[in-house]
């Protein structure tokens, strides 16, 4: 480290020769403790100089040590938000499949923001928890949207009525088709002893009028199996 400290002497030397050449009319004694009240300024000036190029030293050291903690961070963040990432693709892949084209489409953009550098961990960690924030709120809500069921020739446009993740019933646009998911069998089952209960399920999410009791098709609970 620089040091200012050992220069003063020389300083007071220059700076009082200086002032004894400058002023030749003044006393000696006055000229003297004029150059004398001259360096003790200097060296006070110098000492604050030294202060704060000891302070800034000190700052440096302590952001080079956070930026190595931040390194070390980000080192142990990426795993974590890589698994959270194919945790979610692998959830949307197996439930329910309402919105799949814009919930597929949001994994996909995580999976390639995680490969960017020139995204912060801040911005890819926030992009993540506001996807998961996005899936339970679909677990709270109902709604109707139009959308694709089917592929193919066989595909068509429908109504389709979602409570929660309860149950996702659909209707044709000419009301002549009723049918809902069947999350048991991962199908879709055309069934036409819906056909009010999905009217009323498109009503009700589409908050025409008041909500009244609602009977769909739920999947039978599952044994689970230690």
């Amino acid at each position: 480290m620089r040091r200012t400290r050992t220069l003063l002497p020389v300083t007071a030397v220059v700076f009082a020769a200086a002032a004894f050449a400058q002023q030749p009319d003044q006393e000696p004694a006055a000229r003297y403790a004029q150059a004398v009240a001259d360096t003790v300024s200097l060296e006070r000036f110098n000492l604050q100089l030294e202060e704060q190029v000891r302070s800034q030293e000190e700052e440096i050291a302590s952001i080079q040590s956070q930026l190595v903690e931040i390194d070390t961070t980000n080192r142990q963040v990426q795993p974590l938000m890589q698994q959270m990432v194919d945790t979610l693709a692998r959830f949307v892949e197996l439930d329910v499949p309402f919105l799949l084209e814009q919930r597929t489409a949001v994994v996909q953009n995580l999976k390639d923001v995680m490969g960017r550098a020139d995204v912060s961990t801040s911005e890819k960690y926030r992009l993540i928890i506001e996807a998961y924030q996005a899936e339970l709120e679909y677990g709270q809500t109902i709604e109707a949207y139009e959308g694709r069921l089917g592929t193919g020739a066989e595909a068509r446009t429908v109504e389709f009525a979602r409570l929660g993740r309860v149950s996702l019933v659909y209707r044709t646009l000419d009301g002549v088709e009723t049918g809902y998911w069947d999350a048991n069998q991962k199908t879709w089952v055309v069934d036409a002893s819906y056909h009010d209960a999905v009217e009323e399920a498109l009503r009700v999410a589409k908050d025409d009028g008041p909500r009244d009791i609602l009977i769909v098709p739920v999947p039978a609970p599952q044994e689970v199996r230690s």
